[in-house]
């Protein structure tokens, strides 16, 4: 019987996220080395089997990575932030005859634009709240001043977890707005953006592993996002994280797969950019029923850290990347 391949990986990225996912693909018995670029102290910490970081080339430097890759005999990359991926590292990584655990350039498009990712959701028919996009601020002010519900505020573009904003009031959302928009508090990612329906419910992610066709999900998580306890305080990316969780019955995971995920995949496919990584997708289970937040090409930062611990024992993560 032939020996599996072994694998050598390049894993991108100097958070939690990065430290749990080298943490798990070091349990590999088919993984050799993971490199760190540029890792943390949790990486660099000896404690990881045949795991060490690595402080250059930079993590934006694709060519450099390239040239690190081939020579250390790299054949797997794990791009674990959302700026390499949107930037497109993996076209970067196909070129030089490696294999990368991510989406390319034009699927990532579903996380570096909003404004791209919630048209993408009307043209399928996914669920998700009612949405304008605007480049032009008079317009922006003028359709929010229609507005007799509460809104949702969300810079189109990667604005590092912060670019959505949910206002307390009308005059908080015109202040917001003015600061995304004129004073750029989050610089271009603020050029576009989308005002949609605030949505009541609780929010519920979903980490969806995908070849472009068929999906496989691991348990929903929850996540806390905004600063303060009481749910008081500016959002964030997350402020920690829980799963299993008791709003995940199996009916509604079906719902989910059937309603969102697998439509989502095959829109995907169908425009021509298949999908291959793991999908993020931010749900609020509304009275409604379940509807789409957003959509992150990779993993989440912090449901990884929490996700990653609950696969079985028998599950080698390096192997679902690499299948």
């Amino acid at each position: 019987m032939e020996e599996a391949e072994r694998l050598r990986i390049l894993l991108i990225g100097n958070g939690g996220r990065e430290h749990a996912l080298a943490w798990r693909l070091s349990q590999s018995p088919r993984v050799d080395v993971i490199y760190v670029a540029p890792g943390n102290g949790g990486t660099a910490s000896g404690s990881l089997r045949n795991v060490s970081n690595i402080s250059s080339p930079k993590a934006d430097d694709f060519q450099g990575l390239m040239i690190f890759a081939k020579e250390h005999n790299v054949n797997l990359v794990v791009p674990g932030p959302e700026a390499p991926i949107v930037d497109g590292i993996e076209r970067y990584v196909r070129a030089a005859g490696i294999r990368c655990f991510g989406p390319t350039k034009a699927a990532a498009r579903m996380e570096g634009s909003k404004a791209f990712s919630k048209d993408f959701m009307a043209r399928h028919r996914i669920p998700t709240a009612e949405y304008e996009n605007f480049n032009d601020y008079e317009a922006a002010k003028k359709y929010l001043d229609s507005l007799k519900h509460n809104v949702v505020l969300k810079a189109s573009g990667l604005a590092a977890g912060k670019g959505v904003i949910i206002p307390s009031s009308k005059q908080e959302a015109h202040d917001v707005l003015k600061n995304i928009m004129l004073k750029k508090e989050f610089g271009a990612a603020g050029n576009e953006v989308v005002i949609e329906e605030y949505l009541e419910g609780e929010e519920l992610s979903f980490l969806t592993f995908s070849d472009g066709y068929t999906i496989k999900s691991l348990p929903p998580a929850q996540d806390h996002k905004r600063i303060f306890d009481g749910d008081e305080g500016p959002n964030t990316g997350g402020m920690g994280c829980y799963a299993p969780t008791k709003i995940a019955s199996k009916a509604l995971i079906d719902e989910v797969h059937r309603t969102i995920l697998q439509p989502t995949i095959d829109g995907m496919r169908k425009e021509g950019f298949p999908f291959v990584g793991i999908l993020f997708t931010g749900l609020m289970i509304t009275n409604s029923g379940p509807k789409t937040l957003e959509y992150n090409v990779r993993f989440g930062d912090p449901e990884t850290q929490t996700l990653l611990p609950l696969m079985s024992a028998d599950t080698d993560l390096a192997e679902v990347m690499i299948a």
